[in-house]
């Protein structure tokens, strides 16, 4: 029967702990000593456990009655209420002491309003995996700059110059927004203003996007065997390096799981690399496996018994079209990525999918996932832009 405030005001206690049950779980614990505490047991992940809500008369029945149902709300959605609530009070201490990321979470709720989402769990995951693990919890007015500069050169170290940078610069507008609320006087991340060094260009000629109609269409027009047009476009599709898409192996793709997974000892890195395939290359595979499938290699050489096409058959083909000094094998990687980015795709996918690396220890342990479900979605965007233009090239020739 549930409980009364006048049952309740009138309850003595006893000598050993009892409890008056209100219903659901929820109860009033009472101890020898006249305390009475709010409580509710539940069970998450088949694991009982109780939630403690308060102390009566500090937290009356209706309240009492109010985080039951709370609690009950998370504990349906899977989340346990004892751990939401241990969470909250560690970031209302660390909110106390202003610490880096407390002020940091502060600005990043802030600027929701004017961010897209994705580009706002970019933000944070970027600051989870490369600052807080340094600086997070410490007082955000006692940063330096030698800590700003700490933080910066270890993600430069593993080569991600633009997102060290762009990290200084959030971690700038941190700064500025605690000075805002008077809770530093300094930015020590202005002074880093040019202090990392500028990637140096390397010369390897990508396709300008707006060329790949006409790109497409002297491919379709291209004077080569089939099975070294579909190389340059599985290259096009798939944008991994010239060497891991030449000496693919039949037994390397699963039609049904459509994957295309290169092992580790064909990669530049040693680390197996898994192309979710889209429907387009999915059909151009079909396509190539009429024409090689009997032999192992997907380019099978025409000259070597047991090996592939050379290192410089699709650069060859790509020349012949009037592309030399345009357009490159690899620079279809450096289009991807450009087109993608620009997409709004979250960059970490766009890194794995490229088949980099993170050679940083601290942000590896932090980034352990690989994006796939990101990468599939975005695999399957990217082959529907490429065949837009391969498809109004065609109707191009069709039209001429």
């Amino acid at each position: 029967m549930p409980l009364n405030d006048r049952q309740i005001k009138n309850t003595k206690p006893a000598d050993k702990p009892y409890k008056l049950t209100d219903g659901r779980g929820l109860y009033l614990l009472v101890k020898p000593n006249g305390g009475k505490y709010w409580r509710l047991d539940y069970s998450i992940d088949r694991k009982r456990k109780t939630f403690a809500i308060g102390v009566y008369p500090i937290i009356g029945l209706a309240e009492a009655r109010g985080a039951a149902e709370n609690a009950r709300r998370l504990i349906a959605i899977g989340q346990d209420p004892s751990a939401a609530k241990q969470q909250a009070k560690q970031e209302r201490q660390a909110a106390l002491l202003n610490t880096f990321a407390a002020v940091t979470k502060q600005w990043h709720t802030k600027n929701l309003p004017r961010w897209k989402e994705k580009h706002a769990a970019r933000i944070m995951q970027y600051f989870e995996a490369d600052v807080f693990p340094h600086i997070g919890n410490r007082p955000i007015k006692e940063l330096r700059v030698s800590d700003i500069k700490n933080v910066i050169e270890h993600i430069a170290e593993r080569g991600a110059l633009e997102t060290a940078e762009k990290i200084r610069q959030w971690i700038g507008s941190v700064f500025n927004h605690a000075a805002l609320l008077e809770l530093t006087d300094g930015n020590p991340a202005a002074p880093l203003v040019g202090y990392l060094p500028k990637r140096q260009a390397v010369h390897m000629p990508a396709l300008p996007r707006e060329e790949l109609t006409e790109f497409f269409r002297r491919l379709i027009l291209a004077d080569t065997h089939q099975q070294n047009r579909l190389c340059v476009m599985l290259i096009m599709l798939c944008f991994a390096r010239n060497a891991e898409i030449r000496g693919g192996r039949w037994q390397e793709i699963d039609f049904d799981k459509k994957t295309w997974t290169i092992p580790a000892e064909r990669m530049k890195r040693p680390r197996a690399h898994i192309i979710p395939l889209a429907d387009w290359p999915l059909e151009l595979l079909q396509e190539l496996h009429a024409i090689t499938g009997h032999s192992p290699f997907l380019f099978p050489s025409r000259t070597a018994i047991d090996g592939h096409i050379s290192e410089n058959t699709a650069g060859k083909i790509i020349n012949s079209m009037g592309y030399k000094g345009i357009a490159t094998p690899h620079g279809f990687r450096s289009l991807a990525s450009s087109v993608l980015n620009e997409q709004g795709f979250n960059p970490d996918a766009i890194e794995r999918q490229l088949a980099h690396i993170d050679d940083n220890k601290i942000r590896a342990a932090y980034n352990r996932t690989d994006y796939m479900a990101e990468r599939v979605e975005m695999m399957q965007w990217y082959s529907d832009y490429l065949r837009a233009r391969y498809d109004k090239a065609r109707a191009l020739i069709q039209g001429g």
